[in-house]
């Protein structure tokens, strides 16, 4: 019989469909990805968030499973303070949202605006993105662990129209919101909508690769994250790495985190990391998209900015080469 992590219980009709083949009692165990040699490690800190919660279903947990689990995984990697970017528009008198970020928030993690109904600034206007950040916010601003920040859905910041990205910056100071950006990215909504592809198709996954991809994905972006701020700001900020309220957050993150530390990384608060001066830094960039340091790095004009595995046709070739099987 095969032996599953003891904080996961999938399905029946999923175990039919998913290869736990040459499962490893190293449960964790990933290809490390150094930093560079010039690299002062000490100096490493990253912290957590996730984006879009409450999340649609994904590929292997029952929709009430993933938020107990994900906040087990978080205490068992030693994360004391996450922030979740909510979605309070998803959110209905039918279902158990609104009470599974009540759990996130009693189990001591933040939660902050991420608009109510997940709107892409760039295909709408300014007024109307303003107007369902004040719906989410409406929502949020009495919640315990509550924080004035405000996460750009698919860090789109307006992309090349300045003028609608200057109206919405200057509508979040007047309403007290802090732009909460992140630094490291490596798509695992990509990766878990791969995942849901494959179960919908019956294609069988190797569980082991696909926890080592999604682990040594963030690895890497956090060092390349590391390695662009070092040379972009002369210094090493506290990263934020942007992750999503995923099944795959929930099974791997704790592996993730044992991960970072192995390489060197201090997993620090959301506080400390909007701390850090990096948060008050506002890039006057062509087109207004993606991380914080990658458009800052574009302001000053430094190369390689963008982690390759960011790139779709990359990654589901990676998934595709390393996690399906015949």
């Amino acid at each position: 019989m095969l032996a599953l992590s003891p904080r996961l219980l999938l399905p029946s009709v999923l175990l039919a469909i998913i290869l736990f083949a040459s499962w490893r009692p190293d449960h964790g165990a990933t290809e490390m990805v150094a930093a560079p040699a010039s690299v002062t490690v000490s100096d490493k800190r990253i912290a957590f968030s996730f984006d879009d919660a409450p999340r649609g279903k994904g590929a292997f947990l029952e929709p009430d499973e993933r938020p107990r689990l994900l906040i087990e995984a978080l205490k068992t990697a030693g994360i004391e303070q996450a922030v979740f970017f909510i979605n309070p528009g998803r959110i209905t008198s039918t279902d158990t949202d609104a009470a599974d970020i009540a759990a996130y928030t009693k189990a001591g993690h933040l939660v902050a605006n991420h608009t109510a109904h997940h709107l892409k600034l760039s295909a709408v206007s300014a007024e109307k993105f303003l107007s369902d950040i004040d719906a989410a916010e409406a929502w949020l601003k009495d919640k315990p662990h509550y924080r004035p920040w405000f996460r750009f859905p698919f860090l789109d910041e307006g992309q090349k129209d300045r003028v609608k990205r200057d109206a919405v910056r200057a509508g979040l100071k007047q309403r007290g919101l802090m732009n909460a950006y992140a630094t490291v990215d490596a798509s695992d909504w990509y990766m878990e909508d791969q995942a849901i592809a494959a179960a919908e198709s019956s294609k069988v996954m190797d569980w082991n690769a696909l926890r080592d991809l999604y682990v040594e994905s963030y690895v890497q972006s956090a060092n390349f994250s590391d390695d662009l701020a070092r040379r972009t700001l002369g210094r090493a900020p506290v990263q934020m790495i942007l992750l999503h309220e995923t099944d795959l957050a929930a099974m791997f993150v704790d592996d993730l985190a044992a991960a970072l530390k192995a390489d060197g990384w201090t997993i620090v608060t959301a506080d400390e990391a909007y701390r850090d001066p990096i948060a008050n830094m506002e890039p006057d960039v062509d087109f207004a998209d993606g991380t914080r340091t990658q458009m800052l790095a574009a302001e000053r004009h430094i190369g390689n900015r963008w982690y390759r595995r960011n790139d779709q046709k990359v990654a589901k070739k990676l998934f595709a080469e390393r996690v399906l099987r015949d």
